[in-house]
């Protein structure tokens, strides 16, 4: 929680790693923590990814639409992807003057990097990570569990995101 006061007022916060590695319980907590009066904003990429290959589409969408223009000083906003009808949803708009949290695979690309104020790479053990992940979306995550994996392991080799973390986690085993 020191990192974050030290960012300032209005830091943003990065939080990545693999599925199930328990990334929205964190910022979670994070949220229900934070300090002072102002809370923050949280985004979950779960809500931005436009299905299953969407991991690429997802970071240009947080880096063009959130972080970029708010790193400029300009009105942000993130859209929802509805994953039930299959399209582009309703748009978010975010409030400048409150701290933001953006949870979620694909956050700690390297574009995002001098974007952000605090990067967390939270880790886990993949047996773990793949029973909550599949106790949390159930079925219809098991059938894309292979494919989503391989486009996180090609994120993973192209933008080392750990790397990139000023904060490192590992979930308990």
């Amino acid at each position: 929680m020191r990192a974050v006061g030290a960012a300032g007022p209005t830091p943003v916060v990065l939080i990545d790693g693999p599925s199930g590695a328990g990334k929205s319980t964190l910022a979670d907590a994070l949220v229900a923590q934070w300090p002072g009066t102002v809370h923050p904003q949280l985004v979950r990429l779960d809500d931005i990814y436009p299905g299953w290959d969407g991991l690429d589409s997802a970071i240009r969408h947080l880096g063009r639409f959130v972080l970029a223009p708010r790193h400029r000083g300009k009105p942000a906003a993130w859209q929802r992807y509805d994953w039930i009808e299959n399209q582009a949803a309703e748009w978010h708009p975010l409030d400048a003057a409150r701290p933001l949290i953006v949870e979620g695979c694909g956050t700690l690309a390297a574009v995002h990097e001098p974007l952000s104020d605090v990067r967390v790479w939270l880790g886990s053990g993949d047996a773990l990570r793949k029973q909550r992940a599949l106790d949390r979306d159930g079925e219809a995550f098991r059938t894309h569990w292979d494919q989503w994996q391989q486009e996180w392991a090609t994120y993973v080799e192209q933008e080392t995101p750990e790397n990139r973390a000023t904060i490192r986690l590992r979930a308990a085993d």
